[in-house]
């Protein structure tokens, strides 16, 4: 009779301390991850699943899979969804917080203290640049090889590649991911061999449902609430809420649409913000927290908190509530004949985006191939950790721009 309470006990100690395990991990990540949400997904790669091994390598892509069919930021999404698979609904708000507050605080330290203040050109910049060539192509080499072992899948991959590099448009990725399901449903009609991890669901249906229907609850009903009340920080979180809630691809596909909620509007003039999107550049972590910068620009930290938590609430409801009946298909063979395709796709996209805009924007010189090849060796073959990778990035791109 006493094991049973003894399980219980140990059980909630777990929980418990996982909360805090994926705090202090994805703090880390926030703290380091530098190159935009491709980047990301490298650095969450090598975290999550080759040195944690929190989920499997099967697991992670289908996670990626579906967060490239969701609005939103998608490496955000990701974390998300990793964290709530791991530690339950809190889980993934530690991930959020972890992942989202490092780069935050810089962002709204930049609003208050040093707006207009130029480090766009910055060595160290250009180093965490570089920084970022070397973990998108260690990114690029391991989901490569398990998940594009053949022929058929390389096609996929070289093919989805091809078509985002000369197509690139906001709804390119979510059409090939679709055609690349379709594909695979056709080609492997069996379903891969079994074996992957099962995921462990913390999110039951019913709560999934509810988080759905509060996000497209809220993006219907703020739009009303904010032509009855005339209340700045109503007006702010249903802006912010809508951009995070429209736009697919993530990252820079969201600048257009913030500028136009927040210049017209005169919350923040173009000069700042443009300002704040060099800055934003700077720090790591998703590029969506470039709202709190705009958010406090507008409205100081009370609008800072505002813009931040509105963006991103959609990634998070939409999360939680696609996730239990995605962790049912999957299981599917006919779903599993489709993801095989899905990867091979998100893999060609990695692909696309290594080359633009990492490569393109990171690698001008000869110099700047020479480190992109020393920091892949440590990464890859010495295996020192990424937070050294990043530290000596940074630091060879100051000594490139002093010569």
């Amino acid at each position: 009779m006493n094991p049973e309470p003894q399980q219980t006990l140990e059980a909630t100690n777990a929980k418990s301390g996982s909360l805090w395990e994926v705090l202090r991990v994805s703090t880390k990540l926030g703290l380091t991850s530098f190159g935009g949400p491709i980047a990301h997904l490298g650095y969450f790669h090598d975290e999550y699943v080759r040195r944690r091994k929190w989920i499997d390598e099967k697991a992670y892509a289908d996670l990626v899979a579906l967060c490239q069919f969701l609005p939103g930021p998608a490496s955000s999404q990701v974390g998300i969804g990793i964290g709530i698979l791991r530690a339950g609904l809190w889980g993934g708000v530690m991930a959020w917080l972890g992942f989202t507050l490092p780069s935050v605080i810089v962002l709204v330290l930049f609003a208050l203290l040093l707006q207009g203040f130029d480090i766009a050109n910055a060595g160290w910049i250009h180093g965490l640049k570089i920084v970022a060539v070397a973990i998108v192509a260690q990114a690029v080499l391991g989901m490569g090889q398990k998940l594009t072992p053949d022929r058929s899948r390389v096609t996929i991959a070289v093919g989805a590649a091809a078509l985002v590099l000369l197509w690139p448009t906001a709804y390119t990725q979510v059409l090939i991911i679709a055609a690349a399901g379709i594909l695979g449903l056709w080609l492997y009609k069996k379903g891969p061999d079994p074996g992957s991890q099962s995921l462990r669901m913390p999110v039951g249906k019913p709560f999934a449902i509810g988080c759905l229907v509060l996000f497209f609850g809220l993006l219907a009903a703020l739009p009303l609430l904010r032509q009855t009340f005339d209340i700045q920080w109503l007006a702010l979180f249903d802006s912010f809420y809508r951009s995070g809630s429209l736009v697919f691809g993530g990252g820079h596909v969201v600048l257009p649409l913030l500028e136009r909620e927040v210049v017209p509007t005169g919350w923040v003039n173009p000069e700042d913000f443009l300002a704040g999107y060099g800055a934003a550049q700077a720090v790591p972590g998703p590029l969506f927290t470039f709202a709190g910068y705009l958010g406090a620009m507008a409205g100081g930290i009370t609008g800072a908190i505002v813009a931040t938590v509105a963006i991103f609430l959609p990634a998070f409801l939409l999360v939680a509530g696609a996730l239990p009946f995605w962790n049912g298909l999957r299981n599917s063979p006919r779903v599993q004949g489709a993801l095989i395709g899905i990867n091979a796709a998100v893999v060609g996209i990695l692909l696309a985006a290594f080359y633009v805009p990492i490569w393109t924007t990171a690698v001008t010189a000869p110099v700047d191939f020479a480190l992109a090849l020393l920091l892949f060796i440590l990464l890859v073959f010495w295996k020192l950790p990424p937070w050294v990778v990043v530290l000596a990035g940074a630091l060879a791109g100051m000594i490139i721009g002093w010569i």
